[in-house]
């Protein structure tokens, strides 16, 4: 337990973190990264040069120094970020050689204003908080151990299908190698994949939602190729749909995460996503397809256009299988098929106004997509009363401010 005078310090550094956090973080990563290019093999490195890890970084340290004395106030959110460690096989012995580098990218930045009682208070803030990452971890390691025969951290599956779904979105159906049955796994949940790509120093992670409901013999990913020009934020995705084909080897880890659905839940649910944001809500569609036909479904999805748009047909054999769904197309920019399709909704954009008449105001939503389409729909959600323990929403990657300036979805 940290003493009276180690928390007094660690909240009197709150206001030089705000201003100072993300130069904190980046020096930080620099450094980390100098001293121990393998952790390379674990970080993602196109999140490294768009500056979202040092971003989502800074703000958790941050709400670590705020919330010092609560620290079951921010459990949920080093639940998540534990998700992800566990599915990058973050371990215990890692955590020693970040609050080392972090301690001296605060005493870097701060310089003589990082006294020692500063960073002594830090370093045993650090020690508290690390320990509840590792604590939270060994569970998730042991439980994912346990339920899975031993498989804890990367396993070998062969591509046993590759399916294109629209002009960017392809599908890698995958099975154990070893020819194991896959693991249960929540409806909403990702796992990571794990590839070296040839001229490269070091292997390259990427977590992808699972796009099928569970109790398969398979897992599915669904994978958008990005634009040439885009690297390295799609170097994985496109070496998947370039180079990775039907009797290719990858390594996974289990499935994690705790952006899920709760199918005890009997209360109405509406699915709002955003281009490739659709995989989640595949996963969670078909659970309730599967186990609770008769609950109320509403299905939004947004494109910029139709050809971009996946799981089309799949979308609309929903209705043989759910007794109360109702499915929306919403395009920015329709070509005359899409006008055409009996589930086109609207040109442009979701917002408030629109779904005010459209969506059960007694729902959960459940939201994904980029960050400009999270802003925009939440905001929405927001505008029309809809409460916050209502709203459930992911990142695909580190977390990002959602308070910014709205934006149109």
């Amino acid at each position: 337990m940290l003493s009276q005078q180690t928390i007094d310090i660690i909240k009197s550094t709150v206001p030089v973190l705000e201003v100072k956090g993300t130069e904190i973080t980046t020096v930080f990563y620099k450094n980390l990264f100098e001293n121990h290019p393998e952790l390379l093999h674990i970080f993602n490195h196109a999140n490294q040069k768009r500056g979202r890890q040092q971003t989502a970084l800074a703000n958790t340290v941050l709400a670590a120094a705020k919330y010092i004395d609560q620290l079951e106030t921010i459990i949920p959110v080093v639940k998540q970020i534990s998700h992800k460690h566990r599915s990058l096989a973050v371990k215990p012995e890692h955590y020693p050689i970040v609050g080392e580098h972090l301690l001296g990218a605060i005493k870097q930045v701060l310089g003589d204003a990082a006294t020692d009682e500063i960073i002594g208070a830090w370093a045993e803030a650090y020690g508290v908080i690390a320990q509840v990452f590792i604590d939270i971890e060994k569970e998730m390691y042991q439980g994912t151990a346990n339920q899975n025969n031993g498989w804890a951290d990367y396993k070998d599956f062969k591509v046993i299908d590759k399916v294109k779904e629209s002009d960017v979105i392809t599908s890698f159906y995958l099975k154990p190698a070893d020819d194991s049955n896959v693991p249960e796994f929540e409806p909403g949940q990702y796992i990571t994949v794990r590839l070296q790509i040839p001229g490269e120093d070091y292997l390259f992670n990427r977590q992808y939602s699972l796009s099928i409901a569970p109790g398969k013999e398979y897992f599915r990913i669904s994978v958008k190729k990005e634009a040439e020009g885009t690297i390295p934020d799609g170097k994985v995705s496109n070496y998947l749909h370039d180079h990775i084909n039907t009797g290719d080897t990858i390594e996974v880890t289990a499935p994690a995460g705790d952006f899920t659905l709760d199918t005890e839940k009997e209360t109405p649910v509406v699915f709002l996503s955003g281009g490739v944001g659709i995989t989640p809500f595949m996963s969670m569609a078909g659970a309730v397809a599967e186990k609770q036909p008769g609950r109320q479904v509403q299905f939004i999805h947004a494109a910029r256009y139709g050809s971009l748009q996946a799981f089309k047909e799949e979308l609309k054999g929903l209705h043989d299988k759910l007794t109360n769904y109702q499915l929306a197309f919403v395009y920015e920019q329709p070509d005359e098929e899409d006008l055409q399709n009996e589930y086109f909704s609207k040109q442009g954009y979701i917002d408030a106004e629109w779904l005010k008449d459209r969506v059960a105001a007694d729902a959960d939503f459940y939201v994904c997509g980029p960050v400009p389409f999270l802003r925009a729909i939440i905001g929405s959600l927001k505008k029309l009363g809809i409460p916050d323990t209502r709203i459930h929403f992911e990142f695909f990657g580190p977390a990002e401010n959602l308070e910014a300036e709205e934006a149109t979805a």
